[in-house]
């Protein structure tokens, strides 16, 4: 379909805004990315754009997303500071390098356990997929700190990034299925269809694409599992990870684990 469908379409109420160039139809918006789901290590996202609203303190060269969440991204930011919030990125794409030399310093700093908890090893990162951001305001000294939770942006953030097609990917309360602490500065883009119906059932990304995407979505997030599950080298382990996946009923929820 065409670039201009993808911002609103499916809901009038929601912000809409002009795509800033072709969006690459090869990017999938639900590519689940978390400790059992790796991206290739050589995997670098097509069409990283530079967002707008940045603190400066940190490289430019982490500073940018994919072309259709960096759209939303500015569209969310400018509307933010519109309002009297400054929102802006201390990085957003990270390449598997990059998140190699980050992950390795927390170890050496907090050790390997206390890392684990905040920080993704390498090639198990979202921020390589292009589509997520670290965001923080002056409020907290442009750091990554869960004060930003509590301040005037960090609920403005919580309350509105939906509409522009973000969620708050690793919330309170949901460490157990996310495997990570709270992380009230890191958003990451879905669309505004997957963002609103998560937002309106307080999901994580990895219950949604389990058991409440509505049809279409939900294909899109079995072909995306499908393909993740046909790497899996072993073939009686990939068949039962296959039967795991999808034989999610809700009478039989309470049997699955992630």
């Amino acid at each position: 379909g065409d670039g201009n469908e993808l911002s609103g379409e499916n809901d009038e109420s929601l912000p809409q805004w002009e795509p800033s160039g072709e969006y690459d139809p090869s990017i999938n918006l639900l590519v689940l990315v978390n400790k059992e789901y790796p991206v290739d290590e050589n995997y670098v996202p097509a069409d990283l754009v530079k967002l707008n609203y940045c603190a400066a303190d940190r490289s430019a060269e982490w500073q940018v997303m994919t072309r259709e969440a960096a759209d939303a991204f500015n569209k969310m930011a400018g509307d933010a500071l519109a309002e009297g919030y400054e929102i802006v990125a201390t990085t957003a794409y990270r390449s598997y390098n990059f998140q190699n030399y980050l992950y390795n310093s927390y170890v050496e700093r907090e050790g390997q356990a206390a890392a684990d908890t905040f920080s993704a090893r390498p090639g198990k990162s979202e921020h390589q997929t292009g589509l997520a951001a670290d965001v923080t305001s002056a409020s907290v000294n442009y750091r990554l700190t869960s004060d930003f939770g509590d301040t005037e942006e960090g609920k403005w953030l919580a309350e509105n990034c939906y509409k522009y097609g973000f969620i708050m990917r690793y919330q309170k309360g949901k460490e157990d299925i996310t495997g990570y602490i709270y992380e009230p500065w890191h958003v990451r883009y879905v669309g505004q269809k997957a963002a609103k119906e998560i937002w309106e059932r307080d999901l994580t990304l990895e219950e949604y694409l389990v058991d409440y995407a509505s049809d279409d979505t939900r294909n899109v997030g079995q072909k995306l599992i499908e393909q993740e599950l046909e790497k899996i080298p072993n073939e009686k382990v990939r068949t039962i990870a296959k039967e795991h996946i999808f034989d999610i009923r809700n009478n039989n929820k309470r049997d699955f684990r992630f």
